[in-house]
């Protein structure tokens, strides 16, 4: 692979402003696509098979007047005063007569008949039911009933929305996520020395990451994916694509510190050698997202296949535009002279080293406990969809929600439906099945109030709201769903069919589903990286001990997450407004990623062990070097990765926000404690059995040669480069 990835370099470099046009073509052609003709993204979760979807199916299909979108408005009188008081009144009668004339809504729930007004008249609420899903809610129509409830907010009443229409959309672009990308430019500059060298990684990386976002955008127009995905491929995109740049223009500039080195040569090397690596980790990472797909989940399939495709071009930036632009540059990457800045890093890095090295089973011990420690409290781990309690406190979603649950108590924001098929019921009997099914949902400890059914036009289908006593991120309300679901055989034996469903049945039937994906998903994972890591350093142990070292930062990592969301730690500081239960797919997601770049570090920085122990066979000196060599940029790499991720713990999206934490802590951790310290801690333990293969096993697994061990001369390389513009002529 060294070889030819060296004669693709050198071909790169001679055909530098060809290259370049034609990455700026496709951008401007993907961007114009993906700007013009993108599609809508869905704000829906939902998972084929479930209850709860189906339960939904079945209401589109029979009752579709029960499952088009729903907007909440929430009216709160001012304290000491009265929702029926004459004015207020005729405020929400004219404003909720207004709504009903919005485009789209066919029915508007008036509070005071439907005595939907808490018990001190203070606080109501009125539905406003949409003729589509809540996913197809335009924003003119939720912009048209914002308006029309002004009659209302000028008689003094305070107005809000909830419901399942106005769900608050997913917005990048912040200051949180710009600073964070600034932060890597600050790191870029102090690893490589030089503000042209440090904004190259940058610009290449942008190129990537605006193709991968805008074609994902443009895709969308077609397959249904969430905005999650989106932001997902550019977290991903972005924080790789600068990496993958770092690591080849790092070589590049490291081997051009010796002045008898050619610059083309040396771009061709740094794409052989750390560009190989780039490639393999890259295919981690892509093969890691893309097999999301086994869960069987299509939201999390799509989101997967979103951003591996944004990591995959990132790998094709890396070895085709960087070393274009590399050899746009020529001789100005060039490091003026040995500077003390340069030589420091790589004489820390000898000097960690050696000291991890030094006491490696204390070093093991003590990383591995503390990682343990971490991990603690991620056996309370609990998962679910955050609702709009976990949405900015200044948001109308949250106050939505504070208001209801004044109003009307906790439970009232986790109302559960109910949803009855009686085609199988004799006509004669369907009354009295839901009459007695109500009856015996009310009967429930759980349960707080059971609304009256309500039938389609031919009364095979009914539906009946339960609110239960607690909220909806309560582990009370998990068990009463169960409970409430015991009650079908009842149902069944009459000839009906009973579903329990809703928003906070459906968060419960989603996290359920990803839990029982999750064992088959890790142990994909793990058997992959295995393989992968044995094909790249013809090594079984040190594939073990990597995918060990992998499960401790996904341990680790998750345990920190459950700590911060679910336990309520550090709150004010991440700007978190409640607690509650860890985003369902964050563990899958994180495990996917986090592996992809973990075996990024892993790569980086044993395939310059393994190349230093190939030269001089000293395995405790392989070690040391390989650190020294390659712990600056991994290290650099890492704090990118961080940065970029941290970035986004701060958008207000409690789904983006979990996700970039998880992530950069993750990464942290995986970096700094796993590969930088236990990972030489463990190879001085192993010794030379690290690089041991069995026979058959080595006879069978490909030599890849990430390390350029096996690169051509020089006079080879030439005569190869020419067979490859022959070839690219051809086609």
């Amino acid at each position: 692979m060294a070889s030819r990835l060296y004669t693709w370099g050198r071909w790169a470099v001679r055909r530098r402003g060809r290259v370049v046009a034609v990455w700026l073509l496709l951008l401007a052609v993907v961007g114009g696509l993906g700007i013009a003709l993108h599609g809508k993204p869905s704000t829906e979760f939902s998972v084929p098979g479930i209850e709860s979807q189906q339960a939904q199916e079945l209401l589109k299909k029979e009752f579709p007047q029960a499952a088009g979108g729903v907007a909440r408005v929430v009216l709160a009188a001012p304290e000491g005063d009265r929702l029926t008081a004459p004015e207020a009144e005729a405020a929400i009668a004219a404003s909720l007569e207004k709504a009903a004339r919005v485009p789209g809504v066919v029915g508007v729930s008036d509070p005071f008949r439907a005595k939907t007004v808490s018990a001190d008249l203070r606080i109501g609420y009125a539905d406003v039911r949409f003729d589509r899903p809540a996913s197809e809610v335009s924003q003119e129509s939720k912009d048209a009933l914002s308006d029309a409830m002004a009659q209302a907010r000028e008689a003094g009443l305070e107005v809000e929305f909830g419901g399942s229409a106005m769900d608050a959309k997913t917005e990048v672009g912040g200051p949180a996520e710009v600073v964070g990308v600034v932060v890597a430019f600050v790191i870029l500059a102090l690893t490589l020395g030089s503000l042209i060298a440090a904004g190259l990684p940058l610009l290449t990386a942008l190129v990537g990451v605006a193709m991968g976002v805008l074609g994902v955008q443009f895709v969308s127009r077609w397959v249904e994916m969430t905005s999650t995905a989106t932001v997902l491929a550019l977290m991903i995109g972005l924080a790789v694509g600068i990496d993958y740049a770092l690591f080849i223009i790092a070589r590049h500039r490291e081997q051009l510190a010796d002045p008898e080195q050619d610059v083309e040569d040396s771009i061709a090397r740094a794409v052989a050698t750390a560009g190989g690596a780039v490639v393999f980790a890259g295919a981690t990472v892509i093969i890691a997202l893309a097999a999301l797909a086994v869960t069987g989940i299509p939201f999390l399939t799509v989101m997967g296949l979103a951003a591996a495709a944004t990591v995959l071009l990132a790998v094709f930036v890396a070895v085709t535009l960087v070393p274009a632009v590399l050899g746009l540059f020529g001789e100005r990457m060039r490091p003026r002279g040995r500077r003390t800045t340069e030589r420091a890093p790589g004489a820390w890095g000898l000097a960690w080293g050696r000291a991890v090295t030094r006491k490696p089973l204390l070093v093991l011990l003590a990383g591995v406990i503390g990682l343990l420690a971490l991990a603690v409290p991620a056996r309370d781990l609990r998962l679910g969809l955050p609702g709009n309690a976990s949405q900015p406190v200044d948001s109308t979603q949250h106050k939505s929600y504070d208001l209801l649950t004044e109003g009307f108590g906790p439970g009232f924001n986790a109302t559960l439906t109910a949803v009855v098929d009686l085609r199988g019921i004799p006509a004669a009997d369907r009354t009295s099945t839901v009459t007695g099914l109500g009856r015996t949902l009310a009967g429930d400890a759980g349960v707080a109030v059971v609304a009256p059914a309500v039938t389609n036009a031919d009364s095979t289908l009914a539906v009946i709201a339960v609110v239960p006593k607690t909220g909806p991120d309560a582990r009370a309300t998990t068990d009463l769903v169960h409970r409430l679901r015991e009650n079908a055989p009842t149902v069944d034996k009459a000839g009906g069919t009973l579903y329990i469903a809703g928003t906070t049945a459906a968060a419960i039937d989603v996290a359920g589903k990803l839990s029982d994906a999750l064992p088959l998903f890790i142990a994909i994972i793990v058997i992959l990286a295995l393989i992968l890591l044995t094909i790249a350093f013809r090594s079984l142990l040190v594939p073990v001990k990597a995918a060990l070292g992998f499960l401790l930062s996904v341990a680790a990592s998750l345990g920190a997450t459950v700590w911060v969301f679910q336990d309520g730690h550090l709150n004010g500081v991440l700007d978190i407004p409640s607690a509650g239960p860890v985003t369902s797919f964050l563990p899958v997601l994180l495990i996917g990623v986090l592996f992809g770049l973990a075996m990024d570090y892993e790569v980086f920085l044993v395939s310059r062990m393994r190349e230093h122990y190939e030269h001089t066979g000293d395995a405790a000196e392989a070690i040391t070097q390989g650190v020294a060599r390659s712990g600056r940029v991994v290290g650099a790499a890492a704090l990118i990765m961080v940065a970029v991720f941290g970035g986004f713990v701060f958008n207000h999206d409690p789904i983006i926000k979990s996700i970039g934490f998880a992530l950069a802590f993750g990464v942290f951790v995986d970096a700094f404690v796993v590969r930088m310290t236990l990972v030489p801690a463990a190879m001085a333990l192993l010794g030379r059995r690290a690089w041991g293969l069995p026979g058959w096993l080595d006879r069978v697994t490909p030599d890849v040669d990430i390390e350029g061990a096996k690169l051509p001369g020089r006079e080879a390389a030439a005569v190869e480069e020419e067979r490859t513009e022959q070839v690219v002529a051809v086609s």
